[in-house]
């Protein structure tokens, strides 16, 4: 049986800017970067100028390193983040910024402990985000007001509102497209995203579910890839979906570009920047 947890963040950026070094200066040239969406099955690299560059299958699914969100393995975790890094950037990280996207409710002890094994591989410095902040960036960059992002993966259903780039609401179930049979996985993955929009539903005080319900959810993750379910999504809100480009690395590049306006910029960490990852 999955579990739903909710959080509502009134006036709290979408993420949490961890950048280490001295403050009110800007990143010397050259600075390079590595973006990550930690998955519960799947773990994506992009690094600006060069693209997605890793998309490596976890280790099996006894000995996944992030179950349900949530980094449960910490050493095996942390080799695997040091074989992305050394990969993409090599063995020197001194010059690099890193940035991580992690599901919304991931919890502070969980964004320590990422934080933590990202510090330990010797970048410059580091930046945490949410992931929807993250699919926003990518497939919605000039958008503004309300929107309702999607995220339907493996092991976790996230949908979350935001506001002018900030997080409204949000919901989580611990429950995605590899948990029931197969014949049953588009029914009990509509149903967990319902459960949630209506709970957001029945404490939306002054209409921004509303409105972004009208402009059209955004869907992202694995899910969005299947007709079934979007369909149904559809059909059961009674409102046209968007879908990500690429749904299931969305994530992934609005990591990058944030990034890339982090390398520009440290003070473009705190907007979504225009445009995509090249």
């Amino acid at each position: 049986m999955s579990s739903l947890r909710e959080s509502r963040r009134h006036g709290r950026p979408v993420h949490r800017r961890q950048v280490q070094g001295q403050p009110g200066h800007g990143r010397p040239p050259g600075m390079r970067g590595l973006a990550i969406d930690l998955g519960s099955s799947r773990t994506r690299a992009w690094v600006p100028g060069r693209g997605l560059v890793l998309d490596p299958l976890t280790e099996d699914a006894a000995r996944r390193p992030v179950r349900r969100g949530r980094i449960v393995d910490p050493e095996s975790c942390g080799r695997l983040l040091g074989r992305i890094a050394d990969a993409a950037l090599g063995p020197d990280r001194s010059d690099t910024v890193m940035v991580l996207s992690l599901p919304v409710l991931a919890g502070a002890e969980h964004r320590r402990a990422a934080k933590e094994l990202l510090t330990a591989l010797g970048p410059a410095g580091v930046v945490v985000l949410d992931s929807a902040r993250a699919a926003a960036a990518y497939a919605d960059p000039r958008g503004g007001g309300p929107l309702l992002v999607i995220d339907m993966g493996a092991e976790l259903t996230e949908v979350t509102l935001l506001v002018d780039g900030m997080v409204a609401d949000a919901r989580q179930a611990e429950s995605g497209l590899s948990d029931p049979a197969a014949d049953s996985v588009p029914g009990a993955v509509v149903r967990s995203v319902l459960e949630m929009i209506m709970s957001m539903w029945r404490q939306d005080r002054n209409g921004a579910l509303r409105g972004a319900l009208r402009k059209g959810p955004l869907l992202a993750g694995g899910g969005a890839l299947r007709p079934d379910i979007t369909n149904r999504i559809a059909v059961r809100l009674g409102v046209p979906v968007r879908l990500a480009d690429d749904p299931s690395t969305a994530v992934v590049r609005g990591a990058g570009l944030i990034l890339g306006s982090v390398l520009r910029h440290p003070a473009a960490a705190h907007a979504a920047p225009p445009g995509r990852p090249r």
